[in-house]
């Protein structure tokens, strides 16, 4: 079986034509009555082998993790050794020039890129940590600003060699950090500033996203691939924050009408999800709306069968969706101006043409 990627990949090599390539998805979205721009391809798996080696490096990082935890170099017993992080983001960079550059394994690369960022955050915490002990709130919030800064660079420098495409969406990240920990180390800290900053951060994100989906509109090169993790990471910022800020899961239930706004804004969500043909919104707010929605069956008198009913609406109503979507698409974007459907993705193979 062939992936979106080995067939952009035949492209790029100039094995097949974009127009075959393109026949081809065309053929096959023809055998499944769905366009191909509503699939939201993204490779995860080419074979078995991925799982395989991704299971090996795993085994391997956290071996090097252990082992680089007894170079303790002047840090205290109870302090994290940051040789740990050092090896783990060395060696995930030295195996991605094999597994990455050379294989183009999936899975391996993307567990490669999470070692190699999550290694060097790691060494950069617990360094900070050992040189600066007494930093405090204001003085903690600036160095993990530039922790953030640095890592953003060193994610930049794996997408330059790498082109793994959930890089663009660490560094994203990691840049919308340094924006945090520069606001938290000037204005008093408050958990309605933490999820402010939070919530801009997912939109800035977002829009990023939709920068790369724009540029790829019949979702057929990495650009697409780029855009979808982007989405993934801006998503559950967006959505829990603004939950949080309204005030859900404050305490055990919450009353009628805010379960009711709860479910306006999924509602919402899954309008915005229709619109760009994006998925992200509406599995990051699931909980939430199966949270309000289950205080309205209690409330309703079904406490025995809240969860149940629940889940049957909930489900129910997402297989609908997904059987639906591209009919419900259309219904979404042909109410939007020109101008906003002349970027969003394709709905057809006509609209290629």
């Amino acid at each position: 079986m062939y992936s979106e990627g080995d067939l952009q990949d035949a492209v790029s090599a100039g094995v097949i034509s974009a127009d075959a390539a393109q026949a081809l998805r065309d053929h096959v979205a023809r055998l499944r009555a769905t366009p191909m721009v509503d699939e939201e391809h993204f490779r995860l798996l080419t074979g078995f082998n991925d799982i395989f080696v991704s299971i090996a490096g795993i085994i391997l990082l956290v071996a090097l993790g252990w082992l680089g935890n007894s170079i303790r170099l002047g840090a205290a017993p109870y302090q994290p050794a940051p040789a740990s992080g050092v090896l783990i983001a060395l060696a995930s960079w030295a195996l991605a020039e094999y597994f990455t550059r050379i294989r183009r394994m999936a899975l391996p690369s993307i567990l490669l890129l999470a070692g190699f960022v999550g290694g060097l955050i790691f060494a950069l915490v617990s360094l900070t940590q050992q040189v600066f002990p007494d930093a405090g709130d204001k003085g903690g919030s600036l160095l993990m600003s530039g922790v953030a800064a640095l890592t953003a660079l060193a994610a930049y420098a794996h997408w330059r060699r790498f082109m793994v495409p959930i890089t663009v969406a660490a560094g994203a990240a990691a840049g919308a950090g340094v924006v945090a920990g520069l606001a938290m180390s000037v204005l008093p800290y408050s958990e309605s500033l933490f999820f402010s900053m939070l919530l801009l951060s997912g939109l800035g994100i977002f829009v990023l996203a939709m920068w790369w989906d724009m540029s790829d509109r019949a979702r057929t090169t990495r650009r697409s691939d780029v855009a979808f993790w982007l989405h993934l990471a801006a998503a559950p910022m967006i959505a829990h924050s603004l939950f949080q800020l309204i005030g859900v899961l404050h305490g055990d239930e919450i009353g009628a009408g805010k379960a009711m706004m709860v479910i306006a804004l999924y509602v919402g969500f899954g309008l915005v999800a229709l619109a760009i043909d994006r998925r992200a919104l509406l599995v990051s707010s699931l909980a939430y709306v199966l949270f309000a929605l289950y205080t309205l069956f209690r409330q309703a008198g079904a406490v025995e069968l809240s969860w149940a009913l629940t889940a049957l609406v909930i489900g129910s109503a997402l297989l609908l969706l997904s059987a639906l979507w591209h009919n419900a698409r259309a219904l979404v974007v042909r109410r939007l101006p020109a101008a906003a459907v002349a970027r969003l993705p394709y709905l057809d193979r006509a609209s290629v043409a």
